[in-house]
């Protein structure tokens, strides 16, 4: 089912990703992350029943997420714009979209992590209300070794609209 999103933006929709799409999501990922996922990451996370979405714009894929669901919580696992579209307000549709998802799904809580060299991330993801929680430490890897990952939480109250 594709969901739409506000008006000013009416010929953008939410719908499921599907194999058909891995290859603009990697292209989109290749552009996007100095270290991209696979497509053997991606078909693992359809093959397991993760949430997996793309933000669509007549046909072309700008945008995707993953979420993982299990007993009442919720992992945002990738969230990927494309890069010319960055700062433009899509990434945070597509996390209110994810975030509406785990709602939907019954997630009390959303857990992410984030590189805190990702500063436009991580002013998403404050603003929309995570918190942190913690630091894994050496967890993504970079140029020069390795970075650390903040671990945001967001507590979801269902009754939300």
């Amino acid at each position: 089912m594709a969901v739409h999103i506000d008006n000013s933006r009416a010929h953008l929709t939410f719908r499921r990703m599907a194999s058909q799409d891995f290859d603009a999501v990697l292209e989109n990922e290749t552009r996007s992350y100095q270290f991209p996922w696979t497509r053997g990451i991606f078909a693992d996370c359809l093959r397991t029943g993760h949430e997996c979405w793309v933000l669509d714009d007549g046909g072309d894929v700008i945008g995707h997420g993953v979420l993982s669901l299990v007993a009442g919580e919720a992992h945002l696992l990738n969230v990927c714009i494309r890069r010319d579209l960055q700062g433009k307000g899509y990434g945070r549709e597509l996390v209110c979209h994810m975030l509406d998802t785990a709602r939907l799904r019954e997630a009390e809580v959303v857990f992410l992590e984030v590189r805190p060299s990702n500063r436009s991330a991580c002013l998403l993801y404050e603003s929309l209300g995570f918190n942190e929680i913690g630091t894994r430490k050496d967890y993504y890897p970079a140029a020069n070794g390795h970075e650390d990952a903040k671990v945001l939480a967001l507590q979801l109250r269902l009754d939300d609209p």
